[in-house]
């Protein structure tokens, strides 16, 4: 597994995460939606890949916003 993912990335990743955890648990998108389904996914998919420091999008693609070292 290739580290992809820089500290900004990771930041952004995880406040975002847990943007979406407080709207769904605020219960402004109710979560047995199909858009709170959606909104749960991509929270944890944000969550996962911030806290690995990989992100398999950026390794198909070759990306990277890592710094260079």
């Amino acid at each position: 597994m290739k580290l992809n993912v820089g500290s900004t990335d990771k930041l952004i990743r995880l406040i975002a995460a847990l943007a979406i955890a407080v709207v769904l648990l605020l219960g402004k998108v109710a979560i047995t939606s199909t858009l709170g389904i959606i909104l749960a996914v991509v929270a944890v998919v944000f969550a996962v890949t911030a806290l690995m420091n990989s992100c398999p999008i950026y390794s198909i693609t070759g990306l990277t916003t890592r710094g260079k070292k």
